[in-house]
């Protein structure tokens, strides 16, 4: 493509903020502490996780890049970015989750294979972009279109950067493409990030949001854009990215048996504490976050603080002086994660729980060994943490 360049080693890499947790050095992945994911309801870039393959992608020339449409379509053609910009401009404010998120807690059960995420591979931002659903007009696809007349039924997106999982081929992931031509899906190619330009990590100059389902289909650094038939059959969908029982291993795996992970399920953590904190006097304040995917709202966040024996609820909140109501689009971003808050004595060494319910009245499960599986994906168990009571010598 004209107007890009792929570094092939790790020399060129964007600066990251000094504060973040790195599980891997090349490709970079990283994540912010607990405490700076919750500063703020819209995640400051610099603390948003970095998730990569390899290397961080280079467009040099920004006139000259363009998104390739192919496939099943009548007439294929190149967008460019000024065709991207005429279109209108939507903001969306979405959290993505990396599907490994939590994923540490699972190899504390039994050793996954993966990047030791802790609680923090989420961030929730506001993205800016043109619909996807707009852009597939542009090459003769109606909105809210299941199938093209010649048998497309997916819509498959390949990136700029190389992968050694695909054999130094381009990271790449579809989605269905009734869900590419639902405006009320939200689906956007983005090319802003809370108001600003993407930065290199987070997809320059444009990527994939798709709002509601596992962050390993918002591609970044978009190339291609295919209709195709079947389901992208690149290795982050065919061979990673499926959810299967505790009783499959390495030996016994086959791939084919599962579909690719899409949506997420109900989440939440703790974040204002660490896994052991030592609390002054019994009193001690809960915060963090839950999210579900689909846009299923939180209905309620529950908290213990001995170890799931009894409950209170936490109070719930996204944006300052507008009240959370579950489901209601008018008071909240469906797509968004919402915080939670609770204030309680801890009479003795204890563990704290968190667990959240959405709409659908889905619940977390309580047990990590009910859900693991060899990939360590969507760890959705219950939340704890320890504290140790201490005394004040004041």
């Amino acid at each position: 493509m004209p107007g890009i360049k792929g570094p092939s080693e790790y020399s060129q890499e964007p600066p990251r903020h000094p504060r973040l947790r790195i599980n891997a050095k090349e490709p970079f992945n990283a994540e912010p502490l607990r405490s700076d994911l919750i500063s703020s309801y819209v995640t400051p870039v610099d603390f948003f996780y970095k998730r990569n393959h390899g290397p961080i992608p280079i467009v040099d020339d920004i006139e000259r890049y363009c998104v390739s449409m192919t496939g099943l379509i009548d007439n294929p053609k190149q967008l460019f970015m000024k065709d991207i910009w005429n279109l209108p401009k939507y903001n969306v404010t979405a959290t993505l989750q990396c599907a490994g998120n939590r994923r540490t807690a699972m190899s504390n059960t039994k050793t996954v294979k993966g990047v030791g995420w802790d609680v923090a591979a989420l961030g929730n931002a506001v993205w800016g972009g043109a619909k996807l659903a707009d852009v597939l007009e542009l090459v003769g696809i109606p909105k809210l279109t299941s199938a093209t007349p010649s048998g497309g039924k997916h819509v498959e997106f390949v990136s700029i950067d190389k992968c050694k999982e695909e054999n130094g081929g381009p990271y790449k992931a579809s989605i269905p493409l009734s869900q590419a031509t639902n405006p009320g899906a939200d689906v956007l190619l983005a090319y802003e990030m809370n108001g600003k330009t993407l930065n290199r990590d987070h997809g320059y100059p444009l990527r994939v949001v798709v709002p509601g389902i596992i962050g390993a289909r918002s591609v970044k650094w978009l190339d291609s854009i295919g209709i195709i038939t079947e389901e992208c059959q690149g290795f982050f969908m065919q061979k990673d990215y499926k959810m299967f029982p505790p009783s499959v291993n390495w030996d016994n795996i086959d791939w084919s048996t599962r579909k690719p992970q899409m949506d997420f399920p109900v989440q939440s953590a703790i974040c204002s504490l660490e896994d052991v904190n030592v609390v002054k006097n019994g009193k001690v304040t809960i915060k963090g976050y839950a999210v579900s995917g689909g846009g299923r709202g939180i209905e309620r966040v529950d908290i213990s603080v001995d170890g799931g024996k009894t409950w209170v609820e936490a109070s719930r909140y996204q944006k300052a002086g507008i009240p959370y109501v579950a489901g209601d689009i008018s008071s909240s971003d469906k797509w968004a994660w919402v915080f939670f808050e609770a204030h309680t004595d801890v009479p003795k060494d204890a563990e704290i729980v968190a667990k959240a319910v959405d709409i659908a009245a889905n619940v977390q499960p309580e047990s990590v060994e009910a859900i693991w599986n060899l990939r360590g994906i969507l760890n959705t168990s219950w939340h704890r943490v320890h504290v140790r009571v201490g005394h004040s010598n004041m």
